[in-house]
């Protein structure tokens, strides 16, 4: 896939989504997000998330108390090679000129801007609400398959 080969040396931004499509398989997307998730772990690019992205997954588990799918979304965020920014302060108000500009939702504001503290030049999403920023490229996923 040559939009993986682009990524090389990078810094990626990860979105929540391709991590759920990811851990639990979607069929519609499992092909690019193993894709992207094997150059990651061969060290191809470093990919950076939030912990909004953990917040965001755990919602599901724990509301269906599936304490195995929990404890793979915590292993894969807290003890692989993906790196998880807490939010800071300096986040959080580049987040806000983000939202102030682009007219984005507060968790969308939050993930660029970790991301962007982190050096991320990509972000790979699957939100089509997102406009095009001028400081970073989306990938969007629906794009790709």
């Amino acid at each position: 896939m040559e939009w993986i080969n682009d990524l090389q040396g990078k810094t990626v931004g990860l979105d929540t989504a391709p991590l759920i499509y990811f851990i639990e398989e979607n069929p519609a997307y499992i092909e690019s997000v193993r894709l992207f998730f094997e150059a990651m772990d061969k060290g191809n690019f470093t990919v950076v998330t939030s912990t909004v992205t953990l917040l965001e997954v755990l919602v599901h588990p724990l509301r269906s108390n599936n304490k195995e799918l929990a404890a793979e979304y915590r292993d894969i965020m807290l003890n692989s090679k993906l790196m998880t920014l807490e939010v800071s302060n300096a986040i959080a108000e580049q987040a806000a000129l983000l939202r102030a500009t682009h007219n984005i939702r507060t968790p969308d504001a939050i993930q660029i801007s970790a991301v962007l503290e982190a050096g991320a030049t990509h972000f790979f999403t699957n939100d089509i609400r997102l406009p095009e920023i001028p400081s970073i490229q989306i990938i969007s996923l629906d794009a790709l398959v």
